[in-house]
């Protein structure tokens, strides 16, 4: 997605301090990469609790947020792309963003995946796939391909061979679709009728529309058809869902940017389908910059189900813009006769719930009612409540959120059984009962009516508003309360390491003191610190960034056992002004460097065998190439000598 599309009468200043609600907003902070640099890691550290943040809502470290991009599970890891400019807090020359989960709630920053400057063209919003069986030829090692598109008025492909953390440009940046008009935004998806893979892309040649492609190996395309549409605006997604839940009865979902959908059936080459008008996923502010924008459906999913994340524009704070929704496992029912798409939290929310209480059976007045949750304050929660409403009075009733003093409230949600309405969306009982289900958060909230036939996500900054972190369920006149349930949810945040790396075993602390800071991992000590992590190697490449900020040494350790006691060490030493490679016992080699307190060098050691070499700041030759075979294979760290230093951008690979 293009953020300027829809206001090209303004300026992009004045469109984003609309956005997201700022009085001013921060200059620009476009920045290009360089392949030295690549993949940064430019992010502030953060305890994630500043004032609007939200606690289980994903909002990246620092900067601006948009579009959802690629969402995709591989090999364990649920991986989450979107663009992003991490240098500023407005839109402003687009990256991809990413963030890792292993349970889709609990999300961790890592480095910026495409980079302007080191991939090319606009890195404008698009999808990704996991290639399986390997039909692109671009599979080099043990990963499977991760192959993501991405480009305006032209297609461009990007791929993975690292498990999704970094990215080569495929044939130089060639365009392997070319829509006529202006196009942006493709989307792959896999069509199991036809055996083939399909591209949807918007354009609007001929008016708002999109192309579908057909490809046999995901790199060469070949236009089938077009399907044209007023209402059908960039960010396409197109996913193949079973209605109620029978997959012997697939049915083929087209929607665009702002949540509106048709159902209909593809061929393999063309989509049809009977519906004049579009509905809507969700019902809240969806346009750019609004609370609901730009959704996608996540690929390669390990469980069948189809789960969607999308935009919310108008959360920020001094170090962000934008967050995104909370995931929803979206399902196709007929609803009157009709099939509708039904969205509610995935299940894995449960991992958030903390503490829980439940009151049931009760016919309310307003007094009642206002009565029944005093005592609970918090600002991260989940109610899910059911009334009856037959046989009963007119009346409205729902939940006020941050009450205060005179009557004030924050928001209400209410639901008016004469009009039929939950929060102004329309909405009718399931025979004589109405379900209501709200997540709050510090900045969001996201109410779900009737199992998800109402599904609207709102940006509350509840933090700036003047009410307190209670709630209040309210009626005016008299309900039926069937059964309320009320959760406390924990943080997603907690305990997210600084360090970045992709080692992917577990992390200790052997001697020193270690502490997460900004830029990475810090360590202090008199004497040795070493931080060392579970996996083991013996052959491989073996890089980081490093930074002494006083004393003698930091350095890379590798090939160590569990205590340290035997290890490779590369360090940069401030004190005999070297980059040196020891093992206890034994110097083994060093190379002359007048060691900058404060500057961050960029070091990579090959192990082969006992050949032993090390690089430094990303050149080609090595400073140390040294020959000791003491010690054949062992567990990989980090170490700071009497001093502090911080580590970042720890990576393992195969012998280079």
């Amino acid at each position: 997605m293009r953020v300027r599309v829809r206001y090209a009468a303004m300026t992009m200043t004045a469109v984003l301090a609309a956005a997201v609600g700022l009085a001013g907003v921060m200059a620009p902070g476009a920045s290009a990469g360089t392949q030295q640099d690549y993949p940064e890691f430019p992010y502030p550290a953060t305890n994630y609790q500043e004032d609007n943040r939200g606690q289980y809502h994903f909002s990246a470290r620092g900067g601006w947020i948009n579009d959802v991009n690629a969402p995709l599970y591989y090999d364990g890891v649920y991986h989450l792309y979107y663009q992003h400019n991490p240098h500023g807090l407005q839109w402003d020359t687009m990256h991809w963003g990413h963030a890792t989960s292993t349970d889709l709630v609990h999300w961790k920053q890592k480095p910026i995946a495409l980079e302007p400057g080191v991939h090319p063209g606009d890195l404008f919003s698009g999808g990704g796939v996991v290639d399986a069986k390997n039909v692109s030829g671009l599979k080099a090692g043990d990963e499977d391909p991760i192959i993501v598109y991405s480009g305006t008025n032209g297609v461009t492909v990007f791929y993975s061979n690292d498990g999704g953390n970094t990215f080569k440009t495929y044939d130089g940046g060639r365009r392997v679709a070319v829509p006529q008009g202006t196009s942006r935004d493709p989307k792959v998806f896999w069509d199991e009728a036809s055996r083939h893979w399909g591209m949807v892309v918007w354009s609007d040649h001929g008016g708002n529309g999109v192309d579908f492609y057909t490809s046999d190996n995901l790199l060469d395309w070949t236009f089938a058809s077009r399907y044209k549409a007023d209402w059908l605006f960039e960010c396409p997604d197109m996913v193949a869902m079973p209605l109620d839940g029978n997959r012997s009865k697939m049915k083929w979902v087209l929607s665009d940017a702002s949540g509106e959908y048709v159902v209909g059936a593809f061929d393999g080459t063309t989509f049809r389908t009977d519906w004049t008008s579009p509905q809507r996923v969700n019902h809240g502010g969806t346009h750019a910059g609004g609370s609901y924008y730009a959704g996608l459906t996540f690929g390669n999913m390990p469980d069948n189900r189809i789960v969607s994340m999308a935009w919310q524009g108008e959360n920020a704070g001094p170090t962000w813009t934008g967050n995104l929704t909370f995931p929803v496992e979206m399902r196709l029912t007929t609803v009157d006769g009709a099939p509708r798409v039904l969205s509610t939290p995935i299940a894995e929310i449960d991992r958030l719930r903390t503490s829980t209480r439940t009151w049931q059976g009760r016919t309310l007045n307003s007094g009642q009612a206002g009565a029944l949750l005093d005592g609970i304050e918090a600002d991260t929660y989940e109610i899910e409540a059911e009334f009856r409403v037959a046989d009963r009075k007119q009346s409205r009733f729902g939940f006020r959120i941050g009450t205060g003093e005179n009557g004030w409230y924050d928001h209400e949600v209410g639901y008016d059984t004469a009009a039929k309405t939950l929060g102004g969306v329309p909405m009718s009982p399931i025979g004589d009962r109405v379900k209501v289900r709200l997540l709050v958060d510090r900045g969001q909230l996201e109410i779900f009516g009737n199992d998800g036939r109402v599904y609207q996500s709102l940006n509350v900054n509840f933090d700036s508003l003047p009410g307190k972190d209670d709630v209040e369920l309210f009626v005016d006149g008299q309900v039926r309360l069937e059964r309320l349930t009320y959760h406390d949810l924990g943080s997603i945040w907690g305990g997210e390491s600084m360090l970045v790396d992709d080692l992917g075993g577990q992390w200790y602390a052997d001697s020193g003191v270690w502490s997460d800071a900004s830029g990475g991992k810090k360590g202090s000590s008199g004497g040795d610190a070493f931080y060392l992590n579970t996996r083991s190697g013996q052959n491989f490449s073996y890089e980081a960034d490093v930074r002494l900020d006083s004393g003698i040494a930091a350095a890379l350790t590798f090939r160590a056992n569990r205590d340290a006691t035997r290890h490779y060490t590369a360090n940069i030493d401030s004190a005999a002004k070297v980059v040196k490679l020891w093992r206890p016992g034994r110097d083994i080699a060093s190379a002359p460097l007048d060691v900058k307190l404060g500057r961050t060098y960029h070091l990579k050691v090959v192990a082969d065998g006992p050949r032993l070499r090390v690089y430094l700041d990303g050149a080609t030759t090595p400073v140390i190439d040294a020959v000791d075979d003491t010690i054949s294979s062992g567990q990989f760290g980090l170490n700071v000598f009497n001093g502090v230093g911080v580590i970042q951008n720890v990576r393992v690979g195969p012998v280079s």
